[in-house]
């Protein structure tokens, strides 16, 4: 099957909302003859469309974009095409991210922090139809300590499961210690709507600061 994958050359689509990021990616691709980009996109909407359109063997897909998002791209995309091949390449390189982003649908996950070759070789597994996820973000997981909770972790695990993909992003920015200033920035949103998954994500958790919400993302493993 590669094979013939390899005569046709992998066709590929870039997306990433940084122009500069995305022109890096497509001269290291075009060093490799068996890989060919044949479109890129800014957004997550343009992404979707896109894909539609050029039917790529393979998307390369960061997680942080403005609109809907990267996770909600993948599974936009996955929902109309269940053989859809996704390889998130990403600055996280939090679990939590890898676990989202594959149970969305994607079929691999590396950082970009990774050697220039590690994006080579993941885009040539996943299309022969294997999973790629980077060997440094493979961990156990770890069983769960309540560390002074008041509340059951596995309930806070459970809700914070429950968060959409946006609700998610700000969650973490939030207990990294980000201000709705710096987080609407970040995720290209408005100050008011940040202000409002804050309030709804506290809401959710019965919490009402940040401290405990960095105390919560701790204790379930989703920051470093």
């Amino acid at each position: 099957m590669y094979s013939i994958i390899l005569k046709s050359r992998i066709k590929v689509i870039l997306v990433d909302d940084h122009a500069v990021v995305r022109a890096g990616f497509r001269m290291l691709l075009s060093t490799e003859d068996t890989i060919e980009v044949i479109a890129e996109a800014e957004r997550g909407e343009q992404a979707c469309q896109l894909y539609l359109e050029k039917q790529p063997d393979v998307m390369v897909l960061d997680l942080s974009m403005p609109g809907i998002g990267g996770l909600e791209t993948i599974r936009r995309i996955c929902n109309r095409d269940t053989n859809a091949r996704i390889l998130v390449f990403s600055v996280h390189n939090e679990r939590v991210y890898v676990d989202r982003a594959i149970s969305a649908g994607a079929k691999g996950y590396i950082t970009k922090h990774a050697h220039p070759e590690i994006l080579i070789a993941a885009i040539q597994k996943i299309a022969e139809g294997e999973v790629y996820i980077e060997q440094n973000l493979i961990r156990d997981k770890r069983a769960l300590t309540s560390d002074g909770l008041d509340t059951n972790e596995t309930d806070y695990k459970t809700i914070i499961e429950s968060l959409s993909a946006r609700e998610f992003d700000v969650f973490l920015l939030l207990a990294k210690g980000l201000t709705a200033h710096k987080i609407a920035d970040e995720l290209c949103l408005g100050y008011k709507t940040v202000a409002n998954y804050g309030t709804q994500i506290r809401s959710k958790l019965k919490v009402s600061s940040v401290a405990e919400l960095a105390h919560i993302a701790i204790v379930l493993d989703v920051m470093k």
